[in-house]
């Protein structure tokens, strides 16, 4: 499941976003279940999503709430 930032960049752009969409969707139901999967899998969650958003930020993205 984890991925370095070199196979995050690898990917296309499409396939990224794709996958940050299916991150914070496994994101919710691991919190919803995180009794019974252990916070070390959300943790790897957070990790892959914030891998992600770096990438993003790197090629010029800047989420809504900075743009204050």
């Amino acid at each position: 499941m984890t991925k370095k930032a070199k196979e995050i960049k690898q990917i296309s752009k499409e396939e990224r976003e794709k996958k940050l969409k299916d991150l914070k969707a496994e994101l919710i139901k691991a919190r919803v279940s995180g009794s019974k999967t252990g916070s070390s899998k959300i943790k790897e969650i957070k990790k892959m999503i914030a891998r992600i958003l770096t990438l993003k930020q790197d090629n010029g993205y800047m989420p809504k709430m900075w743009l204050a």
